[in-house]
């Protein structure tokens, strides 16, 4: 299991002290959707600057016809990040688009897809999707393995069962970690790491209770002393 730190803070030199705290360990750096709209490549740049051995996971959710984020998947690798997402529901011909073109780049990195954002209950869900979470969330991880991704993001509780649909090392990410039993916030399926493992997920991400602490170092060991 690894452990993913979401650079979520409100500004590129608050998230940039946090990876100046965290370096020399093990631990992937999470740019998400705002930190990214907002700092942009030179950001991604300044975090390979700080931990040049570290591994960066664009968490941007790609998202829109086929050949867009194709194009879009291209331009990403471009940036040299170690993996990105896309969302399952774009659908097959999608995913597939995007790992024809990023399978055939130098160096392509890890493309997962997204299954059921963590931050749905049962009931907003199937609002949406017209189907609960747990039947959708292997459907669409059935979808990103047939269309030969390396994983998915997911909850906690989907990771076991998306292993056995697909395969054992069909990896899983799993968002939604609270390490110490915090309060759930805007998340509703939330584990701790014990069940993370438990479960079987490849990565976890942790945001608010790494970042949000007086010594963020010392959560982040504490968190990895767990796997």
């Amino acid at each position: 299991m690894q452990l993913c730190v979401a650079l979520d803070l409100p500004s590129a030199a608050q998230n940039l002290a946090l990876v100046r705290s965290l370096h020399g360990l093990d631990v992937w750096m999470k740019v998400g959707l705002r930190a990214f709209i907002r700092d942009g490549k030179p950001f991604l740049e300044e975090i390979r600057a700080l931990n040049p051995s570290g591994k960066i996971f664009l968490d941007l959710k790609l998202h829109d016809i086929p050949n867009t984020m194709a194009d879009a998947a291209e331009a990403v690798v471009e940036m040299g990040v170690e993996m990105f997402n896309v969302h399952a529901s774009a659908g097959k011909e999608a995913m597939q688009m995007v790992m024809a073109r990023v399978s055939a780049l130098p160096n392509p990195p890890l493309v997962l897809a997204v299954t059921a954002l963590t931050s749905f209950d049962e009931t907003g869900f199937k609002a949406v999707y017209g189907e609960a979470v747990e039947a959708k969330a292997t459907q669409f991880a059935k979808d990103a393995f047939e269309s030969g991704l390396h994983g998915v993001v997911c909850s906690v509780y989907e990771s076991q069962k998306i292993k056995t649909f697909t395969c054992k090392d069909f990896l899983t990410l799993t968002p939604g970690i609270r390490p110490f039993g915090e309060e759930a916030g805007d998340q509703k399926r939330v584990a701790t790491v014990e069940v993370a493992k438990q479960e079987g997920s490849d990565f976890i991400v942790v945001g608010r209770p790494i970042y949000q602490a007086a010594n963020p170092r010392d959560v982040a060991e504490r968190i990895l002393e767990r796997f």
